[in-house]
């Protein structure tokens, strides 16, 4: 299977754009999937990480074809709302939470007309104590979130209940010992949500 990861930084991680390079897939949950899934099942899948730091919904959705439709791939993985919603909440860029699902909607729509075989999994963006002006924050991914969920559901996408996972984490640890500003997950957040990515492929490719 061709799998191609779309997303921002907590997807992006420091990835090469060096094919060949060792770090090409980056030092997030895709490289621990990748790690996995290749062990167990050697050279039947290829992984792309296409995220990039900073990235917002109209961003993916402008590089799409390059970054995800080329690869032609069988599985695409979409972690896309916090920037977005950051941007909205501080900057009034107007990519509020109507345009981020407008936009979504356009780039899932599309690309299961140029790959109407592709698997598609939407992850939930997701926000941790630890970032200032927390609640508002919070309040505002949620509203994304919600459209994540709207959305997984209008495509038969299989979802990754990020927040509900991390809310449940942090009842084990303290919030930065997951992601030390609020959203950057640390090696153990991007565990589990390998962890969780797999469990939803494994549904998904039957």
């Amino acid at each position: 299977m061709n799998i191609v990861f779309l997303g921002d930084s907590i997807t992006d991680a420091g990835k090469s754009n060096n094919a060949g390079a060792i770090n090409a897939i980056g030092q997030s949950y895709p490289m621990l999937i990748c790690a996995k899934l290749g062990a167990a099942e050697p050279m039947q899948h290829t992984f792309v990480n296409s995220g990039i730091s900073g990235n917002r919904c109209v961003d993916v959705l402008t590089r799409i074809e390059a970054d995800c439709w080329n690869h032609k791939p069988d599985v695409v993985s979409v972690l896309l709302g916090v920037n977005d919603a950051s941007y909205e909440l501080t900057y009034q860029t107007g990519t509020g939470a109507k345009r981020f699902e407008r936009m979504m909607r356009t780039m899932l729509q599309d690309t299961m007309e140029v790959c109407p075989n592709a698997k598609l999994i939407l992850m939930e963006p997701y926000m941790l104590p630890g970032r200032e002006n927390y609640v508002d924050f919070l309040r505002e991914v949620r509203v994304f979130a919600g459209s994540v969920r709207k959305l997984a559901e209008e495509f038969s996408a299989a979802f990754v209940p990020l927040q509900e996972i991390f809310d449940a984490a942090c009842e084990r640890a303290p919030a930065s010992y997951w992601a030390w500003d609020g959203v950057h997950a640390t090696p153990a957040a991007h565990q589990l949500i390998a962890d969780a990515w797999i469990k939803e492929f494994e549904t998904i490719r039957k």
